[in-house]
């Protein structure tokens, strides 16, 4: 059986493979990577393992990015220093995984359901639900903005914004205690910035921090009118396209 493992750490590389060949005496590593550049040059020119160990975080950036730059669809095992909670979700995807640091028990287990599912021939390739459930995890959402008052710089904590919205043609944010500023940032922006489990865009000119909510009432239309704590306007209203996922945004 070809194995590569990819593991910007020597020493934790090597006892990967120390351990495989113990579990497996059929097992070859077909190669050492550590990088996300190297990972791609490798897939480019050569075919693809049997079965290969992917290391979340690499020296030059997530291991991810290797299936953006490159073909890979061989069975893959992710080894993750990421928290329960999170190794929980990639279980219900179906997705194979080992906790660092490594047990020979677990590594056991994934090579196991490995080789079940290929001798069965029912392996699924869950890659891509992985990469956007990896991106989500890892992802880092902007904790504050940074504005120019004048000849000032003001930093605007993200926790401290009740909306974002857009007004003749410029995009403002506004604080909890009722600051106004002119953000250089489209609403487009903005939304790939901040978390949305806590921001939600109601619709082309608002997006509001779930705290800011004061009251929510049936409109036209099927749609919903908000009634924000601090911030005054007739027209924060919810399109009827995004009610259904509003209130599945509020109820979790």
């Amino acid at each position: 059986m070809k194995v590569l493992i990819i593991e910007d750490e020597g020493i934790a590389a090597d006892r990967l493979a120390q351990l495989l060949l113990e579990l497996d005496t059929s097992v070859e590593v077909v190669a050492r990577l550590d990088s996300v550049k190297s990972s791609v040059k490798w897939f480019s020119e050569n075919d693809e393992p049997d079965l290969a160990f992917f290391d979340i975080q690499l020296a030059d950036g997530k291991s991810f990015e290797i299936f953006e730059r490159a073909k890979v669809t061989c069975p893959i095992i992710f080894t993750t220093a990421y928290d329960q909670y999170a190794i929980q979700a990639f279980k219900v995807n179906s997705v194979d995984y080992l906790l660092k640091p490594i047990v020979p028990e677990d590594l056991k287990q994934a090579l196991n359901k490995f080789k079940s599912q290929t001798e069965g021939h029912t392996r699924s390739n869950h890659t891509a639900e992985l990469i956007y459930l990896l991106q989500q995890r890892s992802k880092k959402y902007k904790e504050r903005f940074v504005i120019k008052v004048g000849d000032h710089l003001k930093s605007v904590l993200t926790a401290d914004v009740e909306l974002f919205y857009s007004q003749d043609k410029a995009t403002y944010v506004q604080t909890t205690k009722g600051q106004k500023f002119i953000l250089d940032f489209t609403l487009d922006q903005i939304a790939e910035m901040i978390d949305p489990q806590t921001f939600f865009r109601i619709n082309r000119k608002y997006i509001i921090h779930l705290d800011s909510l004061g009251e929510i009432i049936t409109f036209s239309n099927s749609r919903l009118k908000l009634v924000l704590k601090s911030f005054q306007a007739q027209d924060i209203i919810v399109s009827r396209e995004r009610v259904g996922e509003f209130k599945s945004w509020l109820d979790r």
